[in-house]
């Protein structure tokens, strides 16, 4: 079999980390499997739907790694579903509708009143060419329903009607068909909704998975019975669970929440995103990988839990500092220099162990090439004022600072914290950072004895 998948997001909003993780698991999927990945445009809703949007869903996706094979609009496929359209009809399958919202809810609530399964009744199926005509003169407009294989030989008496399937992240899977409502396919503007435009979709291109989000299981049923009734092939599906924040509430495109272009723009890795997106809610263990192609080799569909998946920043905030405190200076030295860095090698190897981002740099370099307000103690001025004047001589190399200290411990007695934290205080106006000894050459002479006669006031 020649694997086929798809991610199908809607271009009504930039994506968000939600919808991240079915894409990524498509495409792990296929670069698993060796087979293609489709990007579809679902953007029927032409009064959501923008350019931009779709332009930003293909640069966002293109950041995390995810390059499609191939990809289209299913606006430009309407003659496409307006054919899928009439062959159901001539088959009996897909049948007018007249009912009003108003209607369809009071008939809800009378069949719960009688404890009934709140489903369509099909009544419209009752419905004779004259009455059609009547309802239509009186201006209502169609929506069209798509009925159910779920009956012997009456459709208004529905009876038990199981479809069964392998789901590859859940397992066995089964939905009674007679317990659904017959899926509306055809709004009463004529517009196609979802369910028979992914299908009639997956159909021509010939999609061999369907890998999407647990929201997603009860319209499987129909959807194969769909399938089916088009004559086309019934594609093997996985549903994963559901990315939720660190709260449990789910995300927005509408509010922006964790979306990959501000993940982007905040300086996230896009192997740390993928990592998190991926791993976590599964038996896998969440780490830092070097490029999706490592991690597909490890992906696996049935390691997948059956309850949500939290994606939590603070989680994010670990596994990238562990991704670029792992990166070498080639791989850095064009996004230093956008920073305003200078490519100096050196200076990376310093201060990386120090950065959650590599955008963080900027703030060590800063500190470096100064100015720094000094943190002084009072009981350390007598100590710094010795320690500028046993400053070893230049030019300096890694080994001053070794022999700096070494000296200023010989002549004041200070050991351990006692000795290094006023000279990280005094030279970098912080009681934290990289270590001095690599920081001292880029600092250079001048600027740390400066430094340190502004410590000591003289």
């Amino acid at each position: 079999m020649n694997t086929v998948v798809r991610f199908a997001p809607s271009p009504t909003g930039n994506i968000h980390i939600g919808n991240a993780r079915p894409a990524l698991f498509n495409w792990l999927f296929a670069l698993k499997t060796g087979g293609q990945f489709i990007l579809r445009f679902d953007d029927t809703d032409r009064a959501r739907s923008t350019e931009e949007f779709a332009a930003n869903i293909v640069a966002d996706l293109a950041w995390l790694g995810i390059r499609p094979h191939t990809s289209f609009r299913q606006s430009d496929r309407l003659d496409r579903y307006a054919a899928a359209r009439d062959d159901l009809i001539a088959k009996g399958r897909l049948y007018p509708c007249y009912e009003t919202a108003e209607e369809l809810e009071y008939g809800r609530k009378r069949r719960l009143a009688r404890h009934l399964p709140p489903i369509y009744d099909r009544a419209a199926l009752k419905l004779t060419a004259d009455d059609r005509a009547r309802l239509e003169a009186e201006g209502r407009q169609p929506h069209w329903r798509f009925l159910l294989p779920n009956f012997d030989s009456d459709p208004l008496s529905p009876s038990r009607h199981l479809v069964h399937w392998q789901d590859l992240c859940r397992g066995e899977e089964t939905v009674d068909l007679a317990s659904l409502s017959d899926p509306v396919l055809i709004r009463e503007d004529g517009t196609y909704l979802y369910t028979l435009t992914s299908v009639v979709d997956d159909i021509d291109t010939s999609v061999t998975h369907i890998i999407r989000g647990g929201d997603h299981i009860t319209n499987t049923g129909v959807q194969i019975a769909l399938f089916e009734a088009l004559g086309g092939a019934v594609p093997i599906f996985a549903h994963h669970n559901l990315l939720t924040d660190a709260t449990g509430e789910g995300f927005s495109k509408r509010t922006g929440s964790l979306s990959l272009r501000n993940l982007r723009a905040e300086g996230y890795e896009p192997e740390a995103v993928a990592s998190l997106a991926v791993n976590v809610g599964t038996s896998h263990a969440v780490e830092k990988v070097g490029s999706l192609a490592e991690l597909a080799n490890d992906f696996d569909l049935a390691a997948v839990s059956r309850s949500s998946a939290k994606f939590d920043p603070n989680e994010l905030k670990t596994l990238n500092a562990h991704i670029v405190h792992g990166l070498d200076f080639s791989t850095v030295r064009k996004r230093l220099t956008d920073l305003g860095i200078p490519a100096h090698p050196a200076f990376w190897q310093a201060v990386k162990g120090n950065c959650m981002r590599i955008a963080d740099a900027a703030d060590w370099w800063k500190l470096i090439t100064g100015p720094v307000t000094p943190l002084v103690d009072e009981a350390d001025r007598d100590f710094l004022e010795a320690a500028r004047d046993v400053l070893p001589p230049e030019p300096w190399t890694d080994d001053s600072f070794r022999e700096w200290t070494s000296a200023l411990k010989a002549k004041t007695g200070r050991k351990g914290r006692d000795l290094f934290l006023p000279l990280r205080k005094a030279l970098t106006g912080l009681d934290h950072g990289p270590e001095l000894a690599p920081l001292l050459p880029l600092i250079g002479a001048k600027a740390v004895r400066e430094r340190l006669s502004a410590a000591v006031g003289r």
